[in-house]
Formats: C-alpha cells, structure tokens, sequence
C-alpha cells in the first residue's frame, strides 16, 4: 500500500512539473524568424532605423515641440497610462497572494432564561488563512500578470509610435503644401506679367484678342488653385490640433526639407528589427499569457492545500461562562484531489491548448504581415528617391525650354504665345510633382520607421 502511495504521489509530482515550465516561442515560429521576412535587405546591419529615438530621427525643432506636445496631451496616451497602472495593480495583487489572508471576527452575544440574570459572552478571535493552492496554480497567475502587464505597455508604445508618426506626417504635408503654395504664387506673379506684355504687344498691333483673352484664362485658372491650397493647410492644421488635444490654431513651423530626415535608413536583421515592433511584442505577449493560461488549466487537476487557523480570546466554554477570558487556538489543513467535476476541468484545459495554438497561429501572421509593412514601406521609399532624381532632371530641362521660348518669343516671330504658356504650364506642373515627390520621400521614410517599431524616448 505504501509504495502504491509513493508511486501516486511522485506521479503526481512529476506530472505538476509541466506546470512550472516557463513560456518558450515554439519552434514553428523560430523557423518563420530565420525566414527573409521582407525584401530589399542591404547586407544584415543590426542597426534598424526603427531603434533610433524620435528625437533623432526628427531634428526640426518645431516638430520636437509638436511631437512632445502631442506625447504630453494625447488623450489616448494617458488612456493607455491607465491600462498600465491597472496592469501592474494586478500584478501587485498576484505576487501577494503567496500570503495568507490574516482577519479579526470578534463576536459577542447577551443571554438570559426565563427573566433570570444576563450572561455575557464573547470571542476574540484572529484568523488566518492560507491557500497554497494546486501546483503552480499561484506562480502561472503571476506570470500572466507579469506578462499582462508588459502587454500594456507594448500598447502604450504602439499608441506612441502611431501619434509621433501621425504628427510628423502632418507636419510634413503643411510644409509640402506651403511650398506648393509658394511656387504657385510665383508662377502667378510671373503669368501677370505675361498677360501685362500681351496687352502691350496687343496695342502695338503684334497679336490679337483671341491671344490676350486666352492669356487672361490662363492666368485665372491658376489663380484658382491658390484657395484650393489654403484650405487643405487649414485642414491639415486642423487635423493636426486634434492630435495634440487642442482647438484648431495655425501651426508654426520652418520651410520645407526634403532632406530632413536620416539619410541611412539600415533595416536590420529581420527577426531582430521586427521584434522591435509592439504589435509583434503585443502578439508573443498574448501566446505567453496563453501558455501561462494553460498551465493554470492544467493545475486545477492536481492536490490543492489550504492552511487555516484561529487564535484568540473568550468567556465561552460551552455552557460555562469564564472571567478572565482564556486563551484559545486551532489549526486546520485540508488537501483537496479533484477526482470528478463533470468534464469541467478537461474542458477547460483544452479550450485553452486551442487557444493557444490560435495565438501562435496569429503570433506567425502577425510577423509576416509586419515583414510585408517593411518591405513596402522600403521599396516606397526607394522609388520616391528614383523618381525625385527623374523629376529634377526633367525641372532643370524645362527650366531651360522655357527660358529658351521666351527669348524666341520675345525676338521674332519663330515661336508663338500658346508654345510660351505650354513652356510655363508644363515647367509649374513639373515643379509641383516634384515637390509631391519630394514630400513622397519623407513620407515612406515616416512609414519605414513606424513599421520597424520606431518612436520610442530613448
């Protein structure tokens, strides 16, 4: 009989063992790790873009104080403060329960029979109690809520990296939009000009109505896209407000920098960069606290023991009243086996294996979606580099055209006014694409950095 005890006992024990296996990333994942996750990869630099702080990404001094401001004020961001304060209140909570629960229950009772004299009795007891529950029932609490907690605060960076993003982004436009607008008020100072020599040429008999009327069409065409403008840097101003929780103002800001940001954008090692990103920490977080769940699953079909105990004072012995009070004490342990609890327990322990396997099933999805994000953002940011080097070739070609038709225009009669207003409109639509362009590559660098999990203090 007692090596039967003995053999249940350690059965029970190495059983309880799987309970206190710490989370490991399962090897379906490590093979998706040594997978190219992304393309267009220089070399394996570990320096990713994405590790560098904000504030050395985005130098504009302007922008800083944007950026801080936002970080400061984004009603978001205190939002995800909280969750992590509740977080680790409830990581607090699962490291006490290693202790007992102490509490005071003092009891007083008047008595008397038949109108004969009261007697008085009372306890004053100190009771304690200690759950040591099932194997590693308490430690798998607290790792999930150790894990829970680092969950938040992957969540408040995710926030962090999305607002210094966003802001940065709008930031950019209003200096893109600026600098359309700039090139276009010159280029209608400019065509005012033009319409002011036509009518001059017109009084000298060297061109007719139609040519001057067309000039003046042109020139109100233009005209019109200058309001167009001012009301997308309201609105991006706007836009920009609400980020910092502010009503709508102007934003200050400096003159447009294609070259504002760093000029080596390294990727990194595609596990290494990726891990940088909270949604990818959000996602391996999420299967620990589910292989933390299991265990906790798995625990419940083992021995549980509770300690319990009373000490203190009392007049009561029974039908005895005594005065002084006496000193009392007892002490109670039970280990309770669940032996059948209608399916209750096994149910439970494999709803939580799936959802384990559902969770490393996202946790891999989640890394191939992020390697796509890089990739995209990497090959955007590549193109708009290509063809912003196009584009000024293609101004500095038309620069000279127009300025080659003018002096044709202006001299004889071997070129016309409708060759002179193509030169111009085509040289101002260039001018415009390649600020677009420009603005495109400020743009995919802000994607590539938030995809690589950029944004943090430090």
């Amino acid at each position: 009989m007692k090596k039967i005890l003995f053999i249940l006992a350690g059965t029970l024990v190495l059983a309880g063992c799987k309970s206190y296996k710490n989370y490991e990333r399962p090897q379906s994942i490590e093979d998706t790790a040594k997978e190219q996750l992304f393309r267009d990869v220089q070399g394996t630099d570990t320096m990713s873009f994405g590790n560098m702080p904000w504030r050395e990404v985005f130098t504009d001094a302007q922008l800083q104080q944007l950026i801080e401001k936002a970080l400061a004020q984004n009603i978001d961001l205190q939002k995800a403060d909280h969750n992590i304060q509740k977080a680790r209140i409830g990581l607090k909570v699962s490291k006490l329960s290693y202790l007992p629960t102490l509490a005071v229950a003092p009891q007083g009772q008047i008595a008397s029979f038949d109108g004969g004299k009261a007697t008085k009795t009372y306890t004053l007891p100190l009771s304690l109690s200690w759950e040591l529950g099932s194997w590693g029932s308490l430690r798998n609490n607290r790792k999930k809520a150790g894990v829970d907690t680092l969950i938040a605060a992957s969540a408040k960076q995710a926030t962090q990296t999305a607002i210094v993003s966003a802001v940065a982004n709008l930031y950019y436009t209003l200096q893109m939009l600026d600098e359309q607008l700039r090139t276009t008020n010159e280029t209608v100072v400019i065509w005012q000009k033009n319409v002011d020599a036509m009518e001059a040429m017109q009084q000298a008999g060297l061109t007719n109505n139609a040519a001057v009327a067309r000039a003046r069409a042109n020139f109100y065409e233009l005209q019109t896209t200058i309001p167009t403008l001012e009301h997308s840097i309201r609105q991006t101003e706007n836009a920009l407000c609400v980020i910092l929780n502010e009503a709508p103002h102007p934003i200050a800001r400096a003159a447009f920098n294609a070259d504002a940001l760093p000029a080596s954008l390294s990727a990194g090692v595609p596990m290494q960069m990726l891990s940088c990103r909270p949604d990818v920490k959000i996602a391996e977080l999420q299967l620990a606290s589910a292989f933390y769940n299991t265990n906790i699953a798995r625990s419940a079909f083992y021995p549980s023991l509770t300690l319990s105990g009373v000490a203190g004072w009392t007049n009561s012995a029974g039908s005895i009243v005594m005065n002084p009070a006496k000193f009392i004490a007892n002490a109670v342990g039970s280990l309770v086996q669940p032996l059948f609890a209608q399916g209750k327990l096994r149910a439970q322990y494999k709803i939580a294996k799936i959802e384990q396997e559902s969770l490393t099933l996202d946790f891999r999805n989640t890394l191939l979606s992020a390697g796509q994000e890089v990739s995209d953002a990497l090959s955007a940011y590549q193109t708009a580099i290509a063809k912003t080097e196009k584009r000024q070739l293609e101004v500095e070609q038309l620069e000279q055209a127009l300025e080659k038709t003018l002096f044709l225009f202006s001299h004889g009669n071997t070129t016309s006014y409708l060759e002179t207003l193509t030169a111009q409109q085509s040289l101002l639509s260039a001018q415009l694409s390649l600020i677009s362009d420009k603005y495109s590559k400020l743009q995919a660098a802000i994607t590539l950095y938030q995809a690589l999990g950029g944004g943090r203090d430090k």
